[in-house]
This record gives C-alpha cells, sequence and structure tokens, in this order.
C-alpha cells in the first residue's frame, strides 16, 4: 500500500487509536501508583493507627466549673482516672474526681499552662509567668526542672541555667524526656537528662526546613509523636508542624490562612491551633481557637472540624455544642477526650453515648452571666486617659449596628464595647489591675483594629506599646519584632491600673470591652466611669409598619387611624445622647418596646421591653434587632432602625409580631418606647383600628 501525503495528514488508524489508548492508560495507572505510593508514605510514617478504630465520640458533658471553681483551666492531664487542671488566673493546679468538687493539688505557682505526666506518676508543668518548667510529686510539692525563677531568656544547658521565654507547651515523650514550646522564643526544645537543649527553631516567622534554621510564630502545644518525632501546634503560623528525629522541620497541615476550613492535609486551614492530643487509633485531635478538630487515621488523611465553630457555651451532641478558647487535651482511660474550656471558666468531657437522641435530651446551655454589681468592685473608677476622674466624650455604646443591612446578604455585626474619645497619639491607660491569659492577646498589628484582649476589659483602636511615630515606649512587657513589624504580649504578663497600654491611632478613642471573651457586658453597667452623666433622652424620629412579608405599610397621616390586619411589625428609628455629646453625636439606644392602648389610652397590654442591650447580644442577632437602611461606622451618617416587635436580649434572639387578630374590632394606640441606660424614656404613639 503506497501512503500519500493526505493519507499522512488524516486521523490515526484504528490500530494507532488502540495503541495510544493502552499509552495513556498505562501512564495513568503509573500516576495513580506514584500518588498512592506518597499517600502511604504519609498515612504508615505518620498517621498509621496506634491500634483499631475508636468508637466514635459523640457528646459533650461539662465535668467541672459549673459552680465557678476555676479562673481560667488552660492544661490538661488524666491519671488514674482523675483529671489535672492548670488554672492560670489563680496560680494553681486542680485535681478531679468523679462525684467530688474540685480540690486544690498544688499552688504557688505563676500562671500555669501544659500538664503533662510521665511514667514515675510526676507531674510536670509549663509554668509561663515564671520562665520556667516545674515538676509536681505526688505529694503536691513544686520544684523547679529548667529555668529559673522569673528570668527571661533563651539559652539551652543544664537545668537552672537554661533560660525560656514564658513557655506555654509541654509533652513527656516514652523515653522520659521532656519537649517544651518555648512559645516568645519561638523554639522546640528538649530536656533529656536534666539539660536543655534546642532541637528547632530560629526567629519568629514561617520556615521549614533543618533545626535551627527552621522558624515557627508563637508555637503553644507539642505532642510526642511516633520514632522520636514531635508534633507543634504552629498557634500564629495556623498550621500543624513536625520536628522529626533528626531536627527536620515540615509542615504537615494548614495552609497558613487564619481560619477554619476543612480539607486534605495541607489545603485546610486552622484559624490558632493551641492544645493537641492522639487518640488511641492515632487520631488527632486539635483544639482550635473555639472549635474542636480532628485528623482520622484514614488512608486519605483530611482535617474535620467536628464541633460548632462558634464561641458559646452548650453540651450535647458534638457536631452541635459550642467552647470558648480550648487551651489544653488530654485522653483518660477509656478513650473520651479531656478538654480545658478556658474563657468559659469549665472542663468539658468528649464521649460516648448509645443514641442521638439521648443526648440532645440531655443538651444544656449556660452562661456566666457575669454580675455587673460584682464586676465593678474590681477596681476603682477612672478612664482610660489620665487624669484618670476627668470625664470624657461617649462616643459608641453596646449594641450599636456597624457596617449597613441592605438586604440577607449584607454584612453587619454589633459594636460589643464602649467607645471613649481621646486625641491622636494620646496614651491610653489600664482601668484595673489585670494579667494576660490568652497567649495570643495581641492582634491585628498595624491596622487601625490594633487590640489587646485583657482576661476581664479589651482595649482596641491602640499602637500597643508604642508612641504615635511607632516608636517603642521602653515597656519590655510588649515584645516587638526586628523593626516593630509586630509585638506580643507574653501570657503571664501583669498590669497595673493606670499603666500605659500604649497611644490611641488615628480611631481617637479607646474602644473599651467589659466582661470575659463571649460574656461582654454593657460598660456603662459593668465599670465605674467617675462623673459620667446623663438627663438627655433618646429621640425616635420617626415609626414605620410592615407586615409579616416586609411589605410596608402607610404611616404617612399619622392623625387617622391606619388599618390592619394580622401579623405586623413595628420599626422605629431612634438614636440617643449624652451629656456632654456634641450635637451630631448619635448612640444607640439602651431598651425598646412597645405597648398596645385602648381608644381612651388605657393600657391593654404591658410594655414589651422586647430588644435591651444590657449584655452583647449573640452575633447572629443583628439583623433580627435592626431592620434595612441600619448603618453606622467611623465615616458616614449613622442611621438605627430598630425592630421592635421582634426580641433581642443577650443569647435569645427570634421574630416577633404586633398580632392584631387578638384584638376585637375597634381603635387603639400602639406606644413605642426608647430608653437610655440612665433611665431616660421617650415615647411615641400611631393609632390604628381592627375592621370587623
Amino acid at each position: 500500500m503506497i501512503l500519500t501525503d493526505s493519507d499522512l495528514s488524516n486521523n490515526d488508524s484504528p490500530m494507532q487509536k488502540r495503541r495510544g489508548f493502552f499509552l495513556l492508560a498505562i501512564i495513568a495507572f503509573l500516576l495513580a501508583a506514584a500518588i498512592i505510593s506518597v499517600l502511604a508514605v504519609i498515612y504508615f510514617d505518620v498517621w498509621r493507627p496506634f491500634g483499631p478504630s475508636a468508637k466514635p465520640l459523640t457528646t459533650v458533658t461539662t465535668v467541672g466549673g459549673l459552680n465557678g471553681e476555676f479562673g481560667e483551666p488552660f492544661g490538661i492531664a488524666v491519671k488514674s482516672g482523675e483529671i489535672y487542671v492548670s488554672d492560670g488566673l489563680n496560680n494553681k493546679i486542680w485535681r478531679l474526681s468523679a462525684g467530688q468538687e474540685p480540690r486544690e493539688y498544688a499552688s504557688g505557682l505563676n500562671t500555669p499552662s501544659a500538664l503533662a505526666f510521665d511514667k514515675k506518676g510526676d507531674l510536670f508543668v509549663a509554668d509561663t509567668g515564671s520562665h520556667s518548667i516545674k515538676k509536681v510529686d505526688s505529694a503536691g510539692t513544686v520544684s523547679i526542672v529548667a529555668g529559673a525563677e522569673g528570668q527571661i531568656g533563651d539559652l539551652d544547658g543544664e537545668g537552672t541555667s537554661a533560660r525560656f521565654n514564658a513557655p506555654v507547651g509541654l509533652a513527656v515523650a516514652d523515653d522520659g524526656s521532656i519537649i517544651v514550646a518555648d512559645t516568645y522564643n519561638d523554639k522546640i526544645k528538649r530536656i533529656k537528662n536534666g539539660v536543655v537543649t534546642t532541637i528547632a527553631g530560629s526567629t519568629r516567622g514561617f520556615a521549614d526546613g533543618l533545626s535551627v534554621k527552621a522558624k515557627f510564630d508563637t508555637p503553644c502545644a507539642v505532642l510526642a509523636w511516633r520514632d522520636g518525632s514531635v508534633l507543634v501546634a504552629d498557634t500564629l503560623n495556623s498550621r500543624l508542624r513536625m520536628v522529626d528525629a533528626a531536627g527536620n522541620v515540615s509542615t504537615v497541615a494548614g495552609s497558613g490562612n487564619a481560619e477554619v476550613m476543612d480539607g486534605l492535609m495541607r489545603q485546610a486551614s486552622f484559624y490558632r491551633p493551641t492544645a493537641l492530643v492522639s487518640a488511641f487509633d492515632g487520631s488527632l485531635f486539635i483544639a482550635d481557637g473555639n472549635a474542636l478538630r480532628t485528623i482520622s487515621n484514614r488512608v486519605l488523611p483530611v482535617v474535620e472540624t467536628v464541633s460548632d465553630y462558634r464561641r458559646g457555651f452548650s453540651d450535647g451532641p458534638l457536631k452541635t455544642v459550642r467552647f470558648n478558647r480550648i487551651s489544653g487535651l488530654a485522653i483518660n482511660e477509656s478513650g473520651e477526650i479531656i478538654a480545658a474550656d478556658s474563657d468559659n471558666a469549665s472542663v468539658r468531657k468528649i464521649g460516648y453515648s448509645s443514641t442521638e437522641k439521648k443526648a440532645e435530651s440531655s443538651r444544656i446551655v449556660r452562661s456566666k452571666q457575669t454580675d455587673p454589681a460584682e464586676f465593678k468592685t474590681r477596681h476603682l473608677g477612672r478612664w482610660p486617659y489620665d487624669p484618670p476622674d476627668v470625664t470624657r466624650d461617649i462616643a459608641g455604646t453596646l449594641g450599636e449596628i456597624r457596617g449597613e443591612i441592605i438586604d440577607e446578604t449584607s454584612q453587619a455585626w454589633f459594636h460589643n464595647g464602649l467607645d471613649i474619645a481621646g486625641g491622636y497619639g494620646e496614651k491610653a491607660r489600664f482601668i484595673r489591675n489585670e494579667k494576660v491569659l490568652n497567649p495570643s492577646s495581641a492582634d491585628n498589628f498595624g491596622n487601625l483594629r490594633e487590640l489587646l484582649r485583657m482576661p476581664t476589659i479589651g482595649y482596641i483602636h491602640i499602637r500597643l506599646g508604642r508612641d504615635s511615630v511607632d516608636k517603642p515606649l521602653g515597656d519590655a512587657r510588649f515584645q516587638f519584632d526586628p523593626g516593630i513589624t509586630g509585638v506580643r504580649v507574653r501570657r503571664g504578663a501583669e498590669f497595673k491600673a493606670g499603666e500605659v497600654i500604649g497611644t490611641l491611632n488615628a480611631m481617637n478613642h479607646v474602644h473599651m470591652i467589659a466582661g470575659p471573651s463571649g460574656d461582654e457586658m454593657n460598660a456603662l453597667d459593668a465599670l465605674i466611669l467617675p462623673g459620667v452623666t446623663d438627663g438627655v433622652a433618646p429621640t425616635i424620629e420617626e415609626i414605620d409598619l410592615f407586615d409579616q412579608n416586609w411589605l410596608p405599610i402607610e404611616t404617612e397621616n399619622a392623625s387617622k387611624r391606619i388599618n390592619l390586619a394580622g401579623n405586623t411589625r413595628i420599626v422605629v428609628r431612634a438614636f440617643d445622647r449624652m451629656d456632654g455629646n456634641p450635637e451630631r453625636r448619635r448612640l444607640g439606644v439602651f431598651r425598646l418596646g412597645y405597648q398596645v392602648l385602648n381608644r381612651d389610652h388605657s393600657a391593654l397590654t404591658d410594655v414589651n421591653w422586647n430588644i435591651s442591650f444590657d449584655r452583647n447580644p449573640s452575633p447572629e442577632a443583628v439583623k433580627f434587632a435592626y431592620a434595612p437602611g441600619s448603618k453606622s461606622g467611623a465615616t458616614g451618617e449613622t442611621i438605627f432602625r430598630y425592630i421592635v416587635t421582634n426580641r433581642v436580649s443577650g443569647a435569645t434572639f427570634s421574630d416577633g409580631f404586633l398580632d392584631v387578630s387578638q384584638y376585637k374590632a375597634g381603635q387603639y394606640t400602639v406606644r413605642v418606647f426608647a430608653a437610655d441606660y440612665f433611665g431616660n424614656t421617650t415615647s411615641k404613639d400611631i393609632n390604628f383600628e381592627v375592621a370587623e
């Protein structure tokens, strides 16, 4: 057969096609085999199980702290059925036995963090505030293993000649050596035969690689893994890292984006991983902010979020429960996980349940509900400036909308504090004595929302530890990166009322949060601010009515009665002022409600005070409190349009209506009320009629 040029230019013959498909199939097979080989290496060398798959953990219960025993539970260790808990606020270690109240096991510590037992039964603790590693024997006697009491440094060496910088994480390896996350030195160290050696880490940053050339950012937990390797919760790098027996550092999981996102190991994201524990089957549990995450012992390991990631407090089915800054994890003899729920001041158990229904029936919801009156006793009254007793302008109150609501897709949130006006570059000061407990309490460096979150007070819009041109003020408690590119404030650092926290940035005010994280109160109620007064009642600008489907009801002619039928929504546009505020200043209203009156203006119903901002509402409630058209921010017009028929108070929020179907035909008046914290109240009426 003679081939012509035209034959050569045609498509391949059927035989050639089959050969091509066969070749592609071989290539695909080899590629798949290579991928499976890589996954097998990952699985068998890193995540191979210790034993058979564990029984699923399904239920969360609270096993300690419901009666307010703990200040700040952080580290967790388990031995012989008992739970040991470090308390960073109260500087002690507690012991919990089944059916008994928590008992003090050891005291005299300084902001203790992670705990771990060795095979002899001695308990080791990262005593963060004293910059040392300590041992607690079976009698509760405390002694220093490495480091020196109160001496900050970064030095390897024997015992007390070594130096640490507020170590937070700690684990005991099978050979008895102690692995330490030297948190603010950004290093991983080992104590073996009494000698401290750096096994990985150099300066703050992110870099995989060999030993002391690698970089970490505020590592808060370590876990002795297998074959002499160590897993690290690299907290502010938002990753899980591994240090192998030779000191090589690699990234095991996490993309580096600070968020909670599930997926394959390197594609998934962590927010701020802070604690690690391995289950009996080799699965890994990770405390990540408010969420509990896992990496299961599957052939293809993935990162999964097994609890709600939003902060709160609830027991019940694992997938629905909420935590508030999980800081410590341990496993008991039954394979259940014990968690230190720090900002809920409680100890939680993630265990088994025979049925989901049984778990749901036992679900509880708890809030610490800090008492404002008690809160005031913890400090002398002062403003966050000097002179401490000079009254300042209140520029924003708790519960105000921030952002704008246009429709269901709009992004808006509640203002969770009190804005106190000052001058650009003015020094801001602490208003009460406190010490730092959250290892990453300083946040948002260099932007307008730079902040420091103390246990009961938050301070926002401040250049922490620096003046108006970003020059450090010389306070060593503020640990700056080279070139002033970042700042950290160590866990355990203590401050006194009146000491300088930093200077005001371009927002020109201190945003102060009153109350623990997740239990924020109205600062006007919880703080003593000398000379603050308010004799100005709120202003109600207008009232709008809508039907159940948000179709507007005509209210222009207030002198005429409006015909209503069925469910009606009441929206009131209102604002407040305080003594001394400039005319332009519009503040949010403290309480709002409504009442229905008969034709003669006698009361038909009690006042329904449906909206109250004595505490910061749930974030999800913002569109229950505010109607479309509401907006507020650093610039632009401020408009508060409250849906007074809805209920919003603390953690409670729901839709609501004026249901006129329950009234007889006739003429009525709805009276809307707006009140401020100081008791000044104003009202406005709209007449309506119910037809036959």
